[in-house]
């Protein structure tokens, strides 16, 4: 058996300071059912300034993901507090498929 769940993804850079932010949102006051946070390696946004890292320069300005999913009608409420503390774009969400119930 399936359930339905939104999933986020929230894009960011380490040096926006956001990452514990978010975590301390999703995880303290909407404990939503699961989150994971993906250090990127290379990345560019609408600015189009490249953010790379390599053993030269170990940029502490590297993208970061914040992936998260729940149900439904506590994502809505989620997701809408969030477009008003994030840029618009920095925001995507779909609906998917999961095992909760099993």
């Amino acid at each position: 058996m399936t359930d339905e769940v939104i999933m986020v993804r929230i894009y960011c850079t380490e040096g926006e300071h956001r990452l514990k932010e978010m975590l301390d949102y999703l995880h303290n006051e909407e404990q939503v059912a699961g989150v994971t946070a993906f250090r990127g390696v290379a990345g560019f946004g609408r600015s189009g300034k490249m953010h790379t890292a390599s053993l030269l320069d170990l940029s502490l300005d590297m993208p970061v993901v914040i992936e998260f999913f729940d149900r439904p009608e506590k994502m809505r409420a989620v997701i809408e507090h969030l477009k008003t503390k994030l840029e618009p774009g920095h925001l995507v969400y779909w609906p998917a498929r999961t095992n909760l119930s099993d």
